[in-house]
């Protein structure tokens, strides 16, 4: 696929049950994929372990949102091998900075160590991609982005697809059809990734759900 695309359009294909993807990173094209089956993480049922509740407690980490949007896609990108591309790079960017992709951050002093990014549309939020420099670090994003999202107002939180990682967490598996129903009603109610006067604490965070580990 080589014709120009916009922020807009990739917003409209978001909407549609569609996201893009490159081959490698030096793929020049965009594909759209779109699951038979879709991975999501139900925001009420997000598991924390007691490992990672004694890692948020215990931790000295800082968490930012929109503050290196680029270092969090670099981050993501950070692999041998990966679908970001460079102008699917760009496009995040723009998006982020017309307020519609948003990044969490998990900071050790001025060390970006951890953080995930995606694209909010209705109270949907397309989760794209995380990344971590030391344990545990895409753990407690999840776990902070996930508070956030719920304090927002948000409904459905996609994942993509479902990883181990991910089913750790309380991530299911539906078909599309079904992601589709529920993504039609999310886009028609309104969230915020950022609601007045939201703010969280380790403490708050760790409140969610509790499994045994």
């Amino acid at each position: 696929m080589t014709e120009d695309i916009t922020p807009a359009l990739l917003l409209h294909a978001y909407a549609m049950g569609l996201f893009p993807m490159a081959e490698t990173r030096d793929d020049p094209n965009i594909h759209w994929v779109e699951p038979r089956l879709r991975g999501i993480l139900p925001l009420e049922k997000f598991h924390i372990s007691r490992s990672l509740r004694r890692r948020l407690l215990g931790s000295d980490f800082t968490i930012r949102t929109n503050t290196d949007f680029a270092g969090v896609l670099d981050g993501c990108a950070d692999r041998p091998e990966t679908w970001i591309s460079s102008r699917i790079r760009g496009l995040y960017l723009e998006l982020n900075a017309q307020g519609h992709a948003h990044s969490l951050e998990v900071w050790d002093g001025d060390d970006l160590v951890g953080g995930t990014y995606g694209v909010a549309l209705g109270s949907a939020f397309f989760g794209e991609s995380m990344f971590s420099r030391c344990t545990d670090a895409s753990k407690v994003a999840l776990a902070y982005l996930t508070h956030r999202l719920l304090a927002g107002g948000f409904t459905l939180f996609d994942t993509q697809f479902l990883t181990p990682h991910l089913a750790s967490l309380g991530a299911v598996e539906i078909t599309q059809a079904d992601y589709l129903r529920r993504l039609a009603t999310a886009l028609k109610k309104p969230a915020s990734f950022d609601p007045p006067g939201y703010s969280a604490t380790a403490s708050g965070v760790s409140q969610c759900r509790t499994q045994t580990s």
